[in-house]
């Protein structure tokens, strides 16, 4: 009785757990499947809605219902393109003098002011001038000397003359008084020259500007004594107007810049703040280097400049932005609707007002905002500049942009901040943005 009774209790427990595990099966697959509440689905219309503009379209990249793109365009256009080679430059001034005493003594005046400008001529220090005042007096009664003894061989060679047409003297006693003449007359002519120099020695007393520019820091004080050509200048005196301005640029560029200069144009060369956020000067290019640097493969050029407003200082860093030429007449499209893929260079345009289809591109150069478009647009033909992220060849797009997004026509020269560089350099950097 007892074990039937065991058996019994363990069939009902093996039931019990078998029903139990059914039921949990049941449970998970009515979780699983059953349909989706009201709130669930009012949240995710407001979280879809949320995703949509105001047409009620998805916008780019947010996936949802098919429909029209929303883009933004704006057309290519025909215009002059001011072709600027940009460069990294140094300002140079044009001479720079060491100013030292050209003869030695004591310093006992000092007649400019640190950073004053000076003209040619203008008077900077005097050296003591009693010891060679001294000189040139010592130096003038030499020759007095000498020249009352050149005018007495003078006369007896005269007097000699007369007594040997009357057959009084030998012919040797004229000719030693001639030759005493000529000997007195070279040492008139040392001594002339000895007061010449006691003369300079005495103005080189006063050190004077060689040159016109702007005196930089005192070196040496009143009281100190001077040796001539000492290795301790006076001051340096750098003329800064005009100013010139060192830059190279790379042998792949030099074709037009030659071909401009060689040809006499004056190329315009603007000179830009470390920062090329502001202009400081305006120049032409003046010359050039004869050979390019092996290593670095660029070629030297300077630029002058009047710097009447003193913007510019020896040494200073300095934007150059070198107008190369004039493209007239071309293709302009901004740079933000040009795309780069694995075919090359292409650009979304509008095939209709609906539709866009994909025009393969030929690039010229680029100052950040337009490009020039040598082959694949004409102007007029709008191109997308926004929404480019879900487009392909035949994609259905709404245009959104307003008014003042379509740029208008150029007239002129192109005005920005950015100076356009050389084609290859243009794209190279589209490319990096792009990556």
């Amino acid at each position: 009785m007892v074990n039937q009774s065991m058996q019994s209790s363990s069939r009902n427990s093996r039931r019990w757990l078998l029903s139990l595990l059914v039921l949990l099966v049941i449970v998970g697959l009515c979780w699983k499947f059953w349909p989706a509440g009201s709130t669930h689905k009012e949240g995710g219309e407001k979280a879809a809605a949320g995703h949509t503009g105001r047409s009620g379209m998805m916008r780019p990249g947010f996936g949802g219902a098919a429909g029209p793109i929303p883009v933004r365009v704006a057309p290519a256009v025909t215009g002059d393109f001011p072709l600027y080679y940009k460069a990294l430059g140094t300002v140079t001034a044009l001479n720079t003098i060491n100013v030292r005493s050209r003869v030695g003594g004591e310093l006992v005046k000092i007649y400019f002011e640190e950073g004053q400008m000076v003209k040619a001529g203008d008077l900077l220090a005097e050296i003591d001038p009693r010891p060679y005042q001294n000189a040139l007096l010592q130096a003038e009664g030499t020759l007095l000397q000498n020249q009352a003894q050149l005018k007495n061989a003078q006369v007896d060679v005269e007097r000699y003359r007369g007594l040997y047409k009357e057959d009084s003297i030998a012919k040797q006693t004229l000719d030693t008084a001639e030759a005493q003449v000529g000997q007195f007359l070279g040492t008139v002519k040392t001594n002339q020259a000895a007061v010449n120099d006691a003369k300079l020695n005495l103005e080189f007393t006063k050190i004077r500007a060689p040159i016109a520019g702007r005196v930089g820091l005192r070196q040496l004080d009143v009281g100190n004594l001077v040796a001539a050509n000492d290795t301790t200048f006076l001051a340096v005196i750098t003329q800064t107007q005009p100013i010139s301005v060192v830059f190279t640029l790379p042998e792949n560029t030099l074709e037009t810049v030659l071909a401009r200069y060689h040809s006499g144009a004056r190329l315009p060369a603007e000179a830009w703040d470390r920062g090329d956020t502001k202009i400081q000067a305006t120049g032409v290019l003046q010359s050039l280097d004869n050979q390019i640097d092996v290593t670095t493969g660029t070629l030297k050029f300077k630029a002058r400049y009047e710097n009447r407003d003193q913007s510019l200082f020896p040494n200073q860093f300095v934007n150059v932005h070198l107008l190369a030429d004039t493209l007239k007449g071309v293709v302009l499209a901004p740079s933000a609707a040009i795309q780069f893929g694995t075919n090359g260079t292409f650009v979304y345009a509008l095939d209709g007002d609906k539709k866009v289809t994909i025009r393969q591109l030929k690039i010229g150069a680029s100052d950040g905002q337009n490009t020039v478009i040598t082959e694949g647009l004409a102007a007029g033909d709008r191109v997308v500049l926004e929404g480019t992220d879900r487009l392909k060849e035949g994609s259905e797009v709404e245009v959104v942009n307003d008014s003042q997004d379509v740029p208008t026509t150029p007239t002129g020269h192109l005005q920005g901040k950015s100076a356009a560089s050389a084609p290859d350099a243009a794209v190279t950097d589209k490319a990096k943005k792009g990556a």
